[in-house]
């Protein structure tokens, strides 16, 4: 009996060991798996982007909304805040609702996640913002995991499976390439530096997970970036606002 009670201990402390280590396991298999989703869409997102793709209606099973969080600022130092909301149904623009800009095809999808950092009064990419109008620019995607597990993916429209699929932001920065600065703001011309700025650019794309069911977000972060040899185009999608695509070409300074 003494030598049962004995292993029956050892064996005790063997499973609380075991017990102990397994969540450790299952939270670092979770985490794996979530940084492998979240690194197989970036290479989607940021090729779409990229090379402006007109033909990704599949994006709007995955991008749900998108927003803009704008910021005007003028040569006096006075500024204006602003939001413009995107969803399937619907689409405002500074609390003016506009349904024809919604997320009911690719084509707003990507036009929207490409809107540069700073545009002009007219919606002009800019490459620098001295002593001017502009507009800064703050385009966060909402998205569901294109990469996800199969009962996730569409034609999956049961709201508690949805709720509960992984989910993530996305904040997305068209930036003009870094440059001199100090030619823009002494007034000089310098033509390199001028086709630079104009001809080539930043995409990142910085992704936040995951959203979790009250909203809030985990504290899983990773940046992706890549430069894009190119315009950022401005085209008019309809009598107002206008969406915005790269347009892959150089051109070499005179």
């Amino acid at each position: 009996m003494i030598e049962i009670a004995i292993c029956l201990a050892i064996i005790g402390f063997a499973l609380v060991a075991i017990i102990g280590v397994l969540p450790l396991g299952l939270n670092t298999q979770r985490d794996t798996r979530e940084e492998t989703v979240i690194n197989q869409d970036a290479t989607v997102l940021l090729g779409a982007i990229r090379d402006a793709a007109r033909g990704a209606d599949y994006l709007t099973n995955y991008v749900y909304a998108i927003t803009n969080h704008w910021t005007t600022y003028k040569s006096d130092g006075s500024y204006k805040n602003g939001t413009n909301g995107f969803t399937y149904n619907a689409a405002t623009f500074d609390g003016v609702a506009n349904n024809y800009y919604s997320l009911t095809n690719g084509v707003n999808i990507i036009g929207r996640l490409s809107v540069p950092e700073f545009t002009d009064s007219n919606g002009k990419p800019l490459a620098d913002t001295f002593g001017q109008f502009y507009y800064s620019n703050h385009i966060t995607a909402y998205v569901r995991s294109l990469s996800g597990l199969a009962a996730d993916r569409p034609p999956q429209n049961n709201d508690l499976m949805l709720g509960d699929s992984f989910g993530y932001h996305i904040f997305c920065v068209n930036a003009p390439m870094p440059v001199d600065t100090n030619t823009f703001n002494a007034g000089a011309h310098n033509s390199f530096t001028t086709q630079l700025a104009g001809n080539q650019r930043e995409l990142r794309l910085t992704f936040f997970w995951p959203q979790l069911p009250n909203g809030n977000l985990g504290n899983g972060r990773q940046t992706f970036r890549t430069t894009v040899a190119g315009q950022l185009v401005q085209q008019f999608n309809g009598n107002i606002q206008s969406v915005y695509f790269y347009q892959p070409q150089f051109t070499n300074a005179p």
